[in-house]
């Protein structure tokens, strides 16, 4: 069992004993934590929070105590159920609200739980904020209101047909345009709330949806991360269905994947690269998504005479790397599509209307698109962290070792190759080291991981 402090938010396993688990105690402590921070960051005498989850089994209990805490500390809560990251990311602005919380862990199996924060903007706190609540957190000095100074709970579940508007409404979407096309999709929501999103904006796009794993249970079909190896039952729905494409999100609904028509992955990397292909053709501009993500997307943009810029690992740096240099799309290559327009967050409502937007208007299949893009092959590959593992050491020994190559050190260490590139990082959400690599080929991609793994274990002596 785990728990994961850190400056994004806290994560761990339901069950077991306080502050080794995600328990009770440790959820309350953590929400009086952040809303005591935000009574000092918003200087307002009357505080406004907006809260949402994901469908998991212990949603709605970690739900009920972080509302109630709020209340407690004399915090009003706009209060949205079953929702998805992203709605209560555009929900925030849109109540004038002084922050959010999502009560959600993302990919991660169902014995998995997490408070992700965010501020007045919507957006994720940056590291000094963390910090402090971390600090908050552990010194457990809360003051909470008086019985006439108790918080309101106000209900509110329009936020996801809102949220589908809003998406309507962006410039480069155009519902006539794709109803046109006469789309057929598959779609596995993973029994979360992406099975109540996904079909509900297709359907109003005029497409055809046949739903697979839509019912918001909590029940996790398969594991949640929306990798090939876990999509055996969509990819052989696609062809059965003779469905145009099939679509993916994981329980949160920040990360989105594509199943072409002949029931392979199109791949995660290549969501954003894809949606911002549509992009940069309508508008000019600059791209940024992060150390680990393929180098497809820095092609297709400087085919659109645009700039791309990488950041470290995490949305709050690919959103403040974005901002610094006037990206009109960016995110990651998990399948994050971070579209400003809508606003500066993962939403896999905003990728799909981008892809469709695409497909309507390019024709032709999901497999020539796919195959229409420059192609490289990513291995993703990790080494679990024992006490004597010193990180460190590891990553200044790797990078002395590359000296002479193109080095990165601004989230662990990125070496470029010509033709290849290898990312090594310590895990935020779990105790491993991360070792992306890509290549021109599979088995290229695959022998790069390999032989760093090889020289990590030699140095680490293991």
């Amino acid at each position: 069992m785990t728990l994961i402090k850190s400056i994004s938010g806290i994560r761990g396993t339901i069950g077991g004993k306080p502050n080794d688990n995600l328990t009770p105690i440790d959820t309350v402590k953590f929400a009086a934590a952040y809303g005591t921070w935000l009574k000092d960051y918003s200087k307002s005498d009357k505080l406004k929070v907006v809260v949402g989850r994901d469908a998991r089994l212990s949603g709605e209990m970690i739900q009920n105590l972080v509302i109630s805490t709020l209340v407690g500390l004399g915090i009003d809560v706009i209060d949205l159920g079953l929702s998805t990251t992203p709605t209560v990311e555009i929900a925030v602005p849109l109540e004038k609200a002084h922050g959010g919380i999502i009560l959600t862990a993302s990919h991660n199996p169902k014995q998995w739980n997490a408070l992700k924060l965010l501020n007045e903007k919507g957006e994720f706190l940056d590291a000094a904020q963390g910090a402090i609540i971390l600090e908050l957190a552990e010194k457990e000095n809360f003051n909470f209101s008086e019985v006439d100074e108790l918080g309101t709970i106000t209900k509110n579940n329009a936020y996801i047909d809102i949220h589908i508007d809003e998406v309507l409404n962006l410039p480069l979407v155009n519902a006539e345009t794709i109803k046109k096309s006469g789309f057929k999709v598959v779609v596995d929501g993973v029994n979360s709330t992406g099975g109540i999103a996904i079909p509900k904006l297709l359907e109003t796009l005029g497409v055809e949806v046949i739903k697979l794993y839509c019912e918001p249970t909590g029940h996790f079909p398969h594991n949640p991360e929306p990798l090939k190896e876990h999509l055996g039952d969509i990819c052989e729905l696609v062809v059965k269905e003779k469905a145009d494409f099939g679509i993916v999100v994981d329980p949160d609904v920040d990360r989105l994947a594509f199943i072409c028509d002949d029931g392979e992955m199109f791949g995660e990397e290549y969501t954003l690269v894809a949606c911002a292909d549509y992009v940069l053709g309508k508008t000019k501009g600059n791209t940024v998504s992060n150390l680990s993500s393929s180098r497809a997307l820095r092609d297709i943009t400087m085919k659109h005479d645009g700039v791309y810029e990488a950041a470290a690992v995490g949305e709050v740096n690919v959103v403040k790397k974005m901002k610094d240099n006037n990206a009109i799309i960016g995110g990651e290559g998990n399948g994050g599509i971070i579209y400003p327009s809508s606003h500066y967050g993962r939403d896999s409502l905003v990728g799909t209307a981008l892809f469709l937007m695409l497909m309507a208007e390019k024709g032709g299949s999901v497999r020539e698109l796919r195959d229409s893009y420059p192609s490289y092959f990513m291995s993703k590959k990790k080494i679990q962290l024992t006490p004597e593992l010193d990180v460190d050491k590891i990553l200044e020994s790797i990078s002395e070792s590359y000296k002479d190559k193109e080095i990165s050190t601004i989230d662990g260490v990125k070496i470029d190759f010509e033709e290849s590139w290898v990312h090594l990082r310590k895990s935020n959400t779990e105790p491993i080291i991360r070792i992306y690599t890509e290549a021109k080929t599979q088995v290229e991609a695959a022998s790069l991981a390999d032989k760093i793994i090889g020289e990590i274990k030699e140095i680490a002596g293991i």
